[in-house]
């Protein structure tokens, strides 16, 4: 127990621990969906590679640290395969959250099969098909980058274009490392506005495109981030653009989205949605 003289720290410093005996990628995303519910700030600590008794130990020297200076529970997310190492962990003065022992167990009752109980399975794939498609995906979407290149277009499962700025890249990126989706990206142009065309590469692909919007106000705050006081940043050039452009998707029956309240999560399920049954994701 705390001092009684400490004061308890309100929730919103409550620390948070993701401990894994992999990289603490499922735990982190479990948890994170959960934390969101709550209108708090939390601090973050991921405690990845917890393998052997030496390093579940340490991870509960930090955890009951955080407890004796915070005065409340940190909160552990725990994906421990091993149970000598889970039930150190659990030890700790901590609100226990254990993936494995809670969806684990249920599931081998279902099943009728016991669990491999294998250390880091889940992301132990570099030898596997799908994570090679996704590292070819990613150096796809890396080399069509902006409209960089027009080679092997044809390859691509989906091109995104939308003005500078509007959330091509990190949407393209995101497909690749999460679903092994080739993804290009073209950049909509005053010259394009201009011959009310799209790029001249891209007509013959049409069936793949996706667009990406975003509202003049947005867009004119994240250009003045790279380029402050520009005409390229200017709410009027700005304005000018966004028209244009959802003018254009629109003559063209371009499926397209406003990227301005949506997370790259929500843009990339919708383009799955508009492309899932042309091709297969990993």
């Amino acid at each position: 127990m705390p001092d009684a003289k400490q004061q308890a720290l309100p929730a919103a410093n409550r620390t948070v621990f993701f401990v894994s005996d992999g990289t603490g990628i499922t735990a982190e995303t479990f948890g994170h969906s959960l934390l969101t519910q709550f209108d708090l700030k939390f601090k973050q600590i991921r405690l990845p590679f917890i393998d052997s008794l030496e390093k579940a130990y340490e991870a509960v020297r930090k955890i009951n640290d955080a407890y004796a200076v915070e005065g409340n529970r940190p909160i552990v997310f725990s994906t421990l395969v091993q149970a000598n190492l889970s039930e150190v962990v659990f030890k700790s003065k901590g609100l226990h959250m254990d993936l494995i022992q809670t969806f684990v167990a249920p599931l081998e009752q279902e099943l009728g099969i016991k669990s491999t109980h294998s250390v880091g399975r889940s992301h132990n794939i570099a030898d596997t098909e799908e994570y090679k498609n996704r590292i070819e995906a990613i150096n796809f979407s890396l080399a069509h980058d902006d409209g960089q290149s027009h080679k092997n277009l044809s390859a691509a499962d989906v091109i995104l274009v939308g003005v500078s700025r509007s959330g091509k890249t990190p949407t393209t990126l995101y497909l690749a490392m999460q679903y092994g989706i080739k993804a290009a990206n073209y950049p909509l142009i005053p010259e394009d506005f201009e011959r009310g065309k799209l790029p001249s590469a891209l007509p013959v692909f049409k069936g793949k495109i996706f667009g990406l919007s975003i509202t003049p106000e947005r867009l004119s705050e994240i250009r003045n981030e790279r380029r402050p006081g520009s005409k390229y940043a200017s709410l009027e050039n700005c304005r000018y653009e966004v028209n244009e452009a959802e003018a254009m998707m629109k003559r063209e029956g371009i499926h397209w989205l406003s990227s301005t309240a949506k997370s790259i999560e929500e843009i990339a399920t919708t383009i799955l949605q508009e492309i899932k049954s042309d091709i297969k994701t990993y």
